[in-house]
């Protein structure tokens, strides 16, 4: 099983490069092929969000909608896909950063909660605490 890069997921999600979609579409189509996954590190997960919404403007919709659709995708395997899963529920639910909801729940999986914040939104996260004197 290879890892895929963050652009990787991007030229794939996005498409606006024909001839590294048709590569990229190779790669998954081989994967299928194997009957392999293609690991997606949980790093490249919180950078694939950061692009999706600071470079090509998705919305937070979009980016649950897109996240779904990957923990979907039988090609694929996320590293802690249940962190991933559990930082989607928190970011849906609520008014934090993606990453915060991210850092709170690899906190959670580790149970090393809570995730000792000064930022006002990711501590009310259930797994986020704000840091008081």
């Amino acid at each position: 099983m290879a890892g895929l890069d963050t652009n990787v997921l991007v030229r794939w999600l996005v498409d606006d490069d024909a001839e590294q979609a048709e590569r990229i579409g190779r790669c998954m189509e081989a994967a299928r092929r194997l009957n392999e996954t293609l690991f997606v590190p949980v790093t490249v997960v919180l950078e694939l969000e950061r692009v999706l919404r600071s470079r090509y403007g998705f919305a937070k919709p979009s980016i649950l909608s897109t996240f779904t659709a990957l923990l979907e995708t039988r090609e694929l395997s996320l590293e802690s896909e249940h962190v991933v899963e559990r930082a989607l529920h928190g970011y849906r639910e609520g008014r934090a950063d993606f990453a915060d909801c991210l850092h709170a729940a690899a906190c959670h999986a580790a149970d090393q909660a809570p995730l000792l914040t000064l930022d006002a939104k990711a501590a009310r996260l259930p797994d986020a605490q704000l840091l008081l004197d």
